[in-house]
């Protein structure tokens, strides 16, 4: 019986981590779920799976969430950052599900891979703010790293098993790869005419076409920065060099990525958009288990169809590929920037086109330094939210 900590348990990632292990009850158990503030969703979570903690990021939700729930179900009640950690670093707990969306879930998720846990990581600006860091912590305390996101989970599905053991140091060429081709499906502005993009609603851009998503990663999805962040991402998971990453247009979202080989082989992760599939498997790797998907029908498919991204339609992709080759200090600043672009958005206090804008702008006034360790990357991602803030007001 594994013990799973699931941060972010009431957002859709925890909501699909929680149907696979409801799905196989005798090999799994939510021993603690972690969420920000939302009580009623946590009290339901709590008496369907019965963890043995709950833990809220808001106090005033802890405290609804401890006088809510029945005496009789023994569930310990927690808040505070020593608490969150105390519970992914415990000595009873198996495996972190690190789904907490943005900057936020990057401190718990550090703290689950210095504690030598599995680490299950479905949190991809945690990498894109501390990927030298993060992958050395991983080494250094004998973490195990698993990539849940759909594309990163394809990859890694795609790799040899030597390949597989040395995440985040593989060497690929030796590995007979040529190039990993990260797949993305453009969003639902993907045909859009360009000059209608600057008056496109947060409800247009939430609309993706294959996915069920939040609001901000839908946003992202929208931008193509979420690719972009992916692109930052894997770059640290695969050890990739310059020119072994490539993004690919694929609107159908069958194929989730592919490796290309030496050989002329393409290898590719198939299968249909539910994030159970990519959950189960890093829950239960190297084995396989049930995760309620249904199998992918090729009648129904019908036909696969890529492009190359136009970075004129898709300017926020851009910034980040050339944020990953300037290094860590630049990928913290995007996100960072981005984070507070994407709320301004969502709150109506700027337009579509002004994310990329206002990405752009604070990724132009950075200061070149080393960040070498987690404080200097926290300050650093201080400041480019409060300059990202000072923009979003001028608009």
């Amino acid at each position: 019986m594994q013990n799973l900590v699931i941060l972010g348990a009431t957002g859709s990632i925890g909501k699909s981590t929680l149907d696979v292990i409801k799905r196989n009850p005798g090999a799994y158990r939510a021993f603690a779920l972690v969420a920000a503030s939302s009580v009623a969703r946590m009290h339901e979570l709590c008496l369907e799976h019965r963890p043995r903690y709950a833990h809220m990021v808001d106090p005033q939700a802890a405290a609804e969430l401890k006088a809510g729930l029945p005496a009789e179900l023994n569930i310990e009640v927690s808040t505070g950052e020593a608490a969150l950690l105390g519970l992914v670093s415990a000595a009873e707990v198996d495996t972190v599900m690190a789904a907490i969306v943005g900057a936020a879930g990057l401190v718990p998720t550090l703290a689950a891979v210095r504690a030598g846990k599995r680490v299950l990581l479905a949190n991809k600006e945690a990498l894109v703010m501390s990927g030298e860091l993060f992958i050395e912590e991983t080494r250094k305390n004998g973490a195990t790293l698993l990539p849940v996101d759909s594309e990163h989970n394809a990859i890694f599905q795609c790799l040899p098993e030597q390949a597989q053991r040395e995440i985040g140091r593989c060497d690929l060429s030796a590995a007979g790869i040529s190039h990993i081709l990260l797949t993305g499906s453009g969003g639902p502005f993907l045909t859009s005419p360009l000059d209608s993009l600057a008056a496109m609603t947060p409800a247009q851009a939430c609309k993706h076409p294959n996915w069920s998503m939040g609001p901000k990663i839908s946003v992202d999805s929208a931008t193509m920065m979420n690719k972009g962040l992916e692109f930052i991402e894997a770059r640290w998971l695969f050890n990739t060099g310059k020119d072994e990453l490539k993004v690919v247009i694929h609107p159908q979202s069958v194929i989730h990525s592919m490796v290309q080989y030496r050989d002329g082989s393409v290898l590719a992760q198939m299968g249909n958009p539910d994030m159970r599939t990519p959950i189960a498997y890093t829950m239960a790797y190297p084995e396989r288990i049930s995760a309620g998907v249904e199998p992918l029908d090729f009648f129904k498919v019908g036909h696969l169809s890529f492009c190359e991204p136009d970075f004129a339609r898709f300017p926020c992709l851009k910034l980040a590929m050339d944020a990953c080759q300037q290094g860590q200090e630049a990928t913290t600043v995007l996100n960072a920037a981005n984070e507070v672009a994407v709320a301004a958005f969502l709150n109506g206090q700027i337009g579509f086109t002004d994310i990329a804008v206002i990405n752009g702008e604070c990724l132009g006034k950075i200061a070149q330094t080393h960040l070498d360790s987690l404080e200097a990357i926290l300050a650093l991602d201080s400041e480019a939210r409060q300059m990202a803030r000072q923009l979003v007001a001028r608009h």
